[in-house]
């Protein structure tokens, strides 16, 4: 699975649009986040991995690394 995957799930746990969260990112980064731009991103599998933590960050969760045993 990949991460533009893992922020599609997430709006769903928190049953958010993608409209919501473009709203919520600009008034928390004052950064212009649109619609558009982040469907794109989801799309096209281009989203940086600063922009894939920040809107983690904006639904309330965090990037976790674990080492895989073995």
């Amino acid at each position: 699975m990949g991460s533009n995957e893992d922020l599609r799930i997430l709006l769903v746990k928190e049953k958010m649009t993608i409209t919501e969260l473009a709203q919520l990112a600009t008034e928390k980064s004052g950064k212009n986040y649109t619609v558009y731009g982040i469907s794109q991103k989801l799309v096209r599998g281009s989203m940086k991995y600063d922009e894939l933590k920040f809107l983690a960050e904006v639904l309330g969760y965090k990037i976790n690394f674990e080492k895989i045993s073995g």
